[in-house]
């Protein structure tokens, strides 16, 4: 990794809870690009941010020099996060990744107006020429995790504590359900819903909460901090999460991560801004596309269990298994899909329901 890539200006900036990271070059031009990052949280050493990050520098090795960019941390969505993302854009960045759902508004008002200017959007539907929302397909990963969940769970209850009630976490935990109920037809999820994307205080409640009702496997769903592994670990019981590997933080009851690579996809747009051909699409990545994977699993998953899941990994992969076909019926018993009809991606992606086995009803 080079030098420019580690070494870090860290700058602070006149605006309430952030902080900006001029990451330096070593000789700009006239030619160096500019790209702004917005980030709703902390980069810090594991979580969304910080994967988000990795695929920044992805983008740094590939052009040294050529490019600077200027890192704006813990961004709270709102007015706050549009005005920063417009001073990033007056200050002759070119390029923007904004990094959360909650960015959309502003961040498409900006494309509308400044042609000039390419965005990276974290998981919107909205698209420009020059505007190009991703999400990850995290189902695919996530219900491999409700297969192994299933073979280590003695009480039958797995708990997920979830960031907010979107449809990109929504998936990820109906995935989980069901790679689950594959194994074991009788087990049940419960789910605490924090509003957050970083509260490390209400994490760590709520993850007490569900262990409290003798959830022994538990998903942290789209947290920024290691909380919710930290206190399962404590409590002896088995934890997973998105984004990137927190097994440092649970040695023992890590049950594993379902992973996101932004760097190629990163690279790939920037490298079509740079040509003039920036492809104003919306981008659904997902193992096919060497985006999602599968880590760290734990050691205590049986060996017949694990056998199962990598056998079911490659049919994701190749397309011959469809984790969202039919029959599916919603929570409260009510056939949503019906028997081998798969859903649509528009389906998938705008999913606001419950598979059966989830207990608790989703917030109005």
């Amino acid at each position: 990794m080079s030098q420019n890539v580690k070494r870090r200006s860290f700058l602070k900036a006149s605006l309430a809870a952030t902080t900006a990271i001029a990451l330096p070059m070593r000789a700009l031009t006239q030619d160096t690009l500019k790209m702004g990052v917005v980030l709703p949280s902390p980069e810090a050493d594991v979580g969304w941010s910080h994967t988000l990050m990795e695929g920044v520098r992805s983008v740094q090795e590939a052009y040294g020099d050529k490019i600077e960019v200027t890192v704006l941390e813990n961004i709270a969505e709102g007015p706050d996060a549009d005005r920063i993302a417009n001073g990033l854009v007056n200050e002759g960045n070119t390029v923007l990744l904004l990094g959360s759902f909650g960015y959309q508004n502003g961040g498409i008002q900006i494309a509308k107006r400044r042609r000039d200017v390419s965005i990276i959007h974290a998981s919107g539907f909205l698209t420009e020429p020059n505007f190009a929302p991703f999400t990850a397909k995290y189902w695919q990963g996530t219900y491999l995790m409700g297969m192994a969940a299933a073979s280590l769970t003695k009480s039958k209850k797995l708990g997920c504590v979830g960031a907010f009630a979107i449809p990109e976490l929504i998936t990820s935990i109906n995935a989980f359900m069901l790679g689950a109920q594959s194994v074991d037809p009788e087990i049940e999820m419960s789910v605490v819903w924090v509003n957050s994307w970083f509260d490390p205080a209400s994490e760590q409640e709520a993850a007490k909460a569900l262990i409290s009702q003798d959830a022994d496997v538990i998903f942290s769903n789209a947290q920024d901090t290691p909380s919710v592994i930290a206190v399962a670990e404590e409590a002896g019981i088995y934890a997973w999460n998105l984004n990137s590997s927190m097994k440092s933080y649970a040695p023992e009851k890590y049950l594993g991560v379902v992973g996101t690579d932004w760097g190629p996809h990163f690279k790939s747009l920037v490298d079509a801004h740079v040509a003039g051909a920036y492809p104003g699409e919306n981008f659904w990545l997902g193992m096919e596309d060497d985006i999602v994977y599968t880590a760290d699993w734990n050691p205590d998953i049986p060996a017949d269990v694990i056998a199962m899941i990598e056998e079911r990994q490659a049919a994701i992969r190749d397309g011959s298994f469809v984790v969202f076909e039919g029959p599916l019926a919603d929570q409260s018993g009510v056939e949503r899909v019906a028997d081998g009809v798969a859903m649509t991606d528009g389906e998938i992606i705008s999913m606001d329901w419950h598979v059966a086995g989830v207990t608790t009803p989703l917030p109005s």
